[in-house]
């Protein structure tokens, strides 16, 4: 019997993979006076084409000295009348500073 043991690691580069991502830009809300931006491009899409969603992570914009994590999924798409569509996204920041900041938003557009 051998001792060895042994994991096999997969790596994701969500840039290489296909299909279309959306953008994102939105303010959280105000705590501690105060209150970040979260700005970022989502992953591909996950699921079946009509019930798909995409990942997002990213860290908010300094302000008030520091910055926050956030990470999520978007809800599935909104379907717009010239075929295109956009998807819901909202959230909690990491708790940083004494503070979370929460969040929502909707996406752009699909782009590729």
């Amino acid at each position: 019997m051998s001792s060895q043991h042994s994991h096999s690691l997969r790596f994701i580069r969500f840039a290489d993979r296909p299909g279309h991502f959306h953008g994102y830009d939105t303010l959280t809300s105000i705590s501690d006076r105060h209150r970040h931006r979260i700005r970022g491009r989502t992953s591909p899409p996950e699921g079946m084409r009509d019930r798909h969603v995409h990942y997002y992570e990213g860290t908010t914009t300094f302000n008030d000295g520091h910055v926050h994590h956030y990470r999520g999924w978007t809800g599935p798409p909104i379907p717009l009348p010239d075929g295109s569509h956009y998807h819901e996204f909202s959230g909690q920041t990491t708790y940083d500073d004494g503070h979370t900041h929460y969040y929502r938003g909707v996406t752009s557009e699909a782009l590729s």
